[in-house]
């Protein structure tokens, strides 16, 4: 049962290259859908991992590993590029930007911003 949720969630979900994030993995958006939790990314090693082979990681208030596992060097990346996205994530989770393409173009690339 749990495995046909979670291809459910990566049907619903839209992957973020690492040349448009500056991070090492994908990272994986969506919106709300039939979560029943608040805001999450998930994260894998590249665009065609298997479900069981993605970390959920939470986007508010602190970005948190609540499945699966991410290194820390990367979690700390991760944790710095939420930071610079967090109100485009939520808006496209909660609905209030609608489409995976109005999205991207808000999301900051690390390294373009100065910290």
């Amino acid at each position: 049962m749990r495995d046909i949720a979670e291809q459910e969630d990566l049907y619903l979900m839209s992957d973020v290259s690492p040349r448009r994030t500056g991070l090492p993995f994908v990272v994986w958006i969506s919106p709300r859908g039939n979560a029943r939790h608040d805001v999450r990314v998930k994260v894998s090693a590249g665009p065609k991992e298997k479900p069981g082979e993605f970390a959920s990681v939470t986007v508010r208030p602190m970005v948190e590993v609540v499945e699966g596992e991410v290194s820390g060097s990367d979690l700390r990346l991760l944790e710095r590029c939420v930071d610079l996205n967090r109100d485009a994530l939520v808006k496209f989770w909660d609905g209030d930007i609608e489409y995976t393409e109005d999205v991207l173009p808000l999301l900051k690339r690390l390294g373009e911003v100065k910290e």
